[in-house]
């Protein structure tokens, strides 16, 4: 028995071994194979005997297979192979990039594990490649720079993973297909022959109009090119018959004479409406020295129904509600009062301000938030405070005059200030690039977000680390309210702080609860009203930040006390089924458990239950700094997947804006 479980195991070692030797040499000679069809210079180095896995331009081997092949820029050429490619059947990135490669993508339904295709910058003819779309597993289609024609398949539809889709600068005809994956964030079809409507599909509205320019046919808000009556036949007059002529001068008679009196009769009415609104404003008028009215005039939407702290105060006879604007009345007005140094008081007045039109851009703990265009095109963001007599006046211009001081790169400045009797508003840069919030989660606000790249996490955790480090350096300045969607993407998408500060404006009688995101973000020792906010606090905040960059996950829940020391577990867990990454733990790469690792420990640190055993936000970004410092990042473009910050975040269409 012990002699046949011997040789059991001896046969089972040698077909072990035999097949992990077949898969080796199998991707080595595909590999040689492919570089004899599209390499005449012999520009690669690759050598029959040696171990193809250092070869030049093999990113990543596993298990003796490939999965990242990057050939990038090496002056290939001829036409890609289409047998030995789908031999590398374990490939996630393939990228050709930037070479002379010609001919018709061959099809690629045997690479079942690719993720990312980088095909852009040849000359690949012919049409889109429809193998494509039966890969399930692609989040990444860049083939831009080619003479790609015919149209754009519909089948791109089942690819429901899709994240980025970039297609300009090819020979592309016909409609743009009403593509509808959540999860796409880059696209571009500009420098095509494109025609008709842009489809109103969620998925493609947030795109601007650089992500369609130059298709002469193609019509759409996005572009300023209303769709009336594009792609419909002209309607068919009928040719009038000899006895219809006479009928149809007198019926023109009738309707020219009927007209004329219809007008005159309209005349009168206006004249009417005329002088009842001229006696009006002069009974206004009488009035005004009784009292003042001042708002920002026809912007906001009106919010009746939205809760309680958002609706614009004032009257005007409407049920007691002035619509549409910030308005007061009384005593009390007061002026705009600009804070820190430079032009910003040459730039625009309280007037300007006041006229502006506005957008909610969110509601939250302290107030709610405006996008104001004045009437010369300058914007700005304007935060209305919920709580207009908490704290005193005094207090509030005190605590202003502190924030306004602050200048730093990663924080929002705060640029002025109003306050009057029932009435105050803070104005800041309006940064058009978004939030990390709408980074991670995009336009969902659940917790259905996906982590990012440790890359990304690093740079994003060095820019809050340093901003908080500033703060803190300020005597009783801390947040009080970090969060994700209290970081904002300035316009080099370096991470900015804002909000900060203003807590001490919260009524600490109020009954009004935070929300269970908000509550869950705050250290354990201070989700009571009551309790004073600390520096500490702050760094707690920073840790549960920081484990929503790794997983992707809003703290719907208490996740130190759900988790506790299982904390590093759980997320390996969600960035093995969620990763938007080819580069992470899950594919065994060093280079990634030990930066993961690191990031892990400092938010592990940063969320202790005990304040004083967290770190000072000083040693953290220390930490961070280390960290980043260790990292070895290749330059290629494709080396990561799009969760990597200079591929993903740089690329992002920026909104054209007059902000300071």
């Amino acid at each position: 028995m012990v002699l046949l479980l011997r040789r059991y195991l001896l046969l089972s070692s040698l077909f072990l071994f035999t097949s992990f030797h077949l898969a080796r040499s199998g991707d080595g000679e595909a590999l040689l194979a492919l570089k004899s069809s599209i390499d005449p210079s012999n520009s690669l180095q690759w050598r029959q005997g040696s171990d193809f896995c250092q070869w030049e331009g093999i990113k990543e081997c596993m298990s003796g297979r490939v999965t990242k092949l990057v050939v990038e820029d090496f002056n290939l050429s001829g036409t890609l192979d289409e047998k030995s490619l789908n031999q590398l059947d374990q490939l996630r990135v393939l990228s050709f990039k930037a070479n002379s490669i010609s001919g018709e993508i061959p099809n690629l339904s045997g690479l079942a594990n690719l993720k990312s295709l980088f095909l852009n910058d040849n000359r690949f003819s012919g049409f889109f490649p429809s193998s494509i779309t039966g890969l399930h597993r692609v989040k990444v289609i860049v083939l831009s720079g080619n003479n790609i024609s015919g149209k754009i398949p519909l089948s791109l539809l089942k690819l429901r993973r899709l994240y980025i889709l970039y297609l300009q600068d090819n020979r592309f005809t016909g409609a743009i297909p009403p593509l509808n994956q959540t999860s796409l964030k880059f696209f571009n079809v500009s420098n095509n022959l494109l025609s008709g409507e842009i489809p109103s599909t969620p998925a493609l509205i947030p795109f601007n109009s650089s992500s369609f320019s130059n298709n002469l046919k193609l019509c759409g808000e996005q572009i300023g090119n209303p769709c009336i009556n594009h792609g419909l036949p002209a309607p068919i007059t009928p040719v009038p018959s000899a006895s219809s002529s006479k009928h149809s001068r007198r019926t023109k008679l009738i309707k020219i004479i009927a007209g004329a009196i219809g007008g005159f009769v309209l005349l009168l009415i206006c004249l009417c409406l005329l002088w009842f609104t001229c006696k009006s404003c002069r009974r206004r008028n009488s009035g005004e020295a009784r009292s003042k009215e001042v708002g920002i005039e026809g912007g906001v939407t009106r919010e009746e129904g939205q809760g309680s702290g958002a609706v614009p105060s004032g009257r005007d006879g409407n049920n007691g509600r002035k619509q549409g604007g910030f308005s007061w009345e009384g005593e009390g007005l007061g002026s705009l009062v600009f804070l820190g140094a430079g032009d910003q008081q040459m730039t625009y007045t309280l007037e300007d301000l006041l006229k502006a039109s506005a957008e909610t851009l969110g509601r939250g703990t302290i107030g709610s938030t405006y996008k104001a265009v004045m009437e010369s095109g300058f914007i700005v963001t304007v935060k209305r405070l919920k709580d207009s007599k908490y704290p005193r006046m005094e207090d509030f211009r005190r605590q202003m005059d502190v924030i306004g001081r602050l200048r730093h790169p990663n924080l929002v400045p705060l640029r002025a200030y109003f306050q009057a009797k029932e009435e105050r508003l803070l104005v800041y840069d309006y940064f058009p690039n978004g939030s990390l919030f709408s980074l991670i989660h995009g336009s969902r606000a659940s917790s259905g977000g996906k982590p990012l790249h440790w890359t990304s996490c690093l740079k994003i955790a060095e820019d809050l680390a340093t901003g908080l480090v500033y703060l803190h350096q300020t005597p009783n300045m801390m947040h009080g309210n970090l969060k994700s969607s209290n970081v904002l993407l300035g316009s080099e998408f370096e991470s900015c702080l804002t909000d900060y500060g203003l807590m001490l404006f919260r009524d600490p009688e109020s009954v009004e609860e935070p929300s269970t995101t908000s509550l869950f973000y705050r250290a354990p020792e201070c989700r009571e009203l009551w309790k004073p906010l600390t520096q500490q606090s702050d760094v707690y905040s920073f840790g549960v930040l920081l484990l929503e960059l790794l997983t992707g996950k809003t703290p719907f829940q208490d996740l130190v006390q759900e988790y506790g020391a299982e904390i590093p577990r759980w997320v390996r867990s969600v960035r093995e089924e969620e990763t938007e990454s080819g580069d992470d733990p899950a594919s065994g790469n060093e280079t990634s458990e030990e930066k993961l690792g690191a990031l892990l420990n400092i938010a592990m640190a940063c969320v202790s239950l005990i304040p004083e055993s967290r770190p000072g936000m000083r040693e953290v970004l220390r930490m961070i700094r280390d960290a980043r410092a260790e990292a070895q990042v290749s330059s290629n473009s494709s080396d990561h997947s799009p969760g990597r910050w200079s591929d993903t975040v740089q690329s992002l269409p920026r909104e054209e804006h007059l902000s300071i």
